[in-house]
């Protein structure tokens, strides 16, 4: 079933029920009043035949034994007897007798009661009887009955009403809706991320159009960083790519190189392989995007910087420098995969630049991590750039590396809602760089 439809089917099925009900609710009103009126007619007339006054209906003394005081053609059933024999009270009810239709009352008299006798003498009657009047209710019926044909075409005309309103508001509330669905359908023909929807007035389409002009720029942005993230890998695969082939071209003619010139290329070549095989690692952590796999739970996170650190003092001992720590136990968000990561690449990128024999200083605290060290530092007008994919200072170029360590850093840090910043440290002179992240209850 379409919207449409639905919309359709709800406006009638409101109408409906509300025809119906406001139909049965005139119908009951209606019969209840002549209902009302024809009892109160038989209450006065049997108030008349106890002051034996003249009584304008038909009205007959019945004896527990069913006779009548007068010959009558009126059934006497059950319920008369059970009221003439005293074990009933008063009864109203609706009769039908033949093809007529007749409303009834049915009064107790009290044993020793005088009333009106055949002959028209007072006589007293030394049993419980009853008193039985009836009256004619075939024009209050007609009455109803044409009432209910009456309400029956109010009825199939709402309900037609109905259908016809439902439809026109059907296309009229929705052609908005369509209007949306018909830019949508541009969109998803074209491939025009840059296309925006007219936002509208402040209701639900416009809240609508809104978001979906949110979503196009998300996925316009994210397509665009895909497209520059292509680009700048094949820059820099091109230069270790192009190398390899120069140092293979030589290499083809190894026998006519020195033992010490062979040794070198070789070196070389497995250098840019490791490059390589870096550079590759690197892009495959950026291709997760904002938010990779895997559950965010609770970390130690300074177990997480001892691993970290142990491991990086095996590199730091080739320079002959000194990692100092100062680590509080605290706990964070996070998963310890990717923060292992980030912190592996601050600690990788402070033992790049720090000179032989230099210092580097871990400290944690409250869900903070600053790695600082003794090397040139960042210069001010460089550290607006210093997390972008593939940018390196003129320091550094001549350093190996990809330029995105710091950018994994800096993704890593935001995927668990943190922050990162660098600065220079007072005491190193040196980089700082300072992660925040979400400290854990769970501590």
């Amino acid at each position: 079933m379409t919207f449409r439809s639905r919309v359709i089917t709800a406006t009638v099925a409101a109408a409906a029920i509300a025809v119906i009900l406001a139909c049965f609710a005139s119908f009951v009103t209606t019969r209840n009043s002549l209902i009302s009126s024809v009892d109160e007619s038989l209450s006065g007339e049997a108030l008349a035949f106890m002051n034996h006054d003249d009584v304008h209906i038909g009205a007959w003394l019945v004896l527990p034994n069913g006779q009548t005081g007068a010959p009558s053609s009126i059934p006497i059933d059950a319920t008369v007897l059970a009221v003439a024999k005293g074990k009933s009270a008063q009864v109203f009810r609706t009769v039908a007798i033949g093809t007529h239709n007749y409303r009834e009352l049915i009064v107790p008299i009290a044993a020793n009661s005088l009333v009106t006798c055949a002959n028209g003498t007072m006589c007293k009657i030394p049993t419980t009887s009853a008193e039985l009047l009836i009256t004619d209710i075939d024009g209050q019926v007609n009455e109803l009955r044409s009432l209910v044909r009456t309400l029956m075409f109010v009825a199939i005309g709402g309900l037609l009403l109905a259908l016809g309103l439902g439809l026109f508001l059907a296309r009229t509330a929705l052609r908005p809706l369509e209007d949306v669905t018909n830019e949508i359908e541009t969109v998803a023909e074209t491939s025009d991320l840059g296309y925006r929807l007219t936002e509208g007035e402040n209701d639900e389409l416009g809240r609508l159009r809104r978001v979906f002009n949110r979503l196009l720029s998300t996925v316009e942005s994210s397509q665009t960083l895909q497209r520059q993230l292509v680009v700048d890998a094949s820059h820099e695969l091109r230069t270790p790519l192009t190398s390899l082939r120069t140092n293979a071209q030589v290499l083809s003619r190894a026998q006519e190189l020195e033992p010490d010139d062979l040794r070198q290329l070789t070196d070389d070549m497995v250098t840019q392989v490791d490059e390589l095989a870096a550079l590759v690692t690197d892009l495959g952590e950026l291709s997760r995007g904002e938010r990779s796999e895997g559950v965010i739970e609770s970390l130690r996170l300074d177990e997480c910087l001892d691993e970290c650190v142990g491991t990086a003092r095996t590199y730091a001992r080739i320079k002959e420098i000194t990692i100092d720590v100062n680590v509080e136990s605290s706990s964070v968000l996070g998963r310890r995969d990717r923060l292992e990561r980030a912190i592996s690449n601050l600690l990788t990128n402070a033992i790049k630049f720090t000179p032989h024999g230099g210092r580097i200083v871990v400290e944690s605290h409250g869900g903070t991590i600053a790695v600082s060290d003794s090397g040139p530092g960042i210069a001010v007008a460089d550290q607006p750039f210093i997390f972008d994919r593939f940018w390196r200072s003129a320091s550094a170029r001549a350093l190996p590396g990809s330029g995105l360590g710091l950018s994994i850093v800096a993704q890593v840090v935001a995927e668990l809602d943190g922050s990162v910043s660098v600065d220079r440290d007072p005491n190193l002179g040196g980089a700082r760089f300072t992660i925040v992240l979400p400290i854990s209850d769970d501590f």
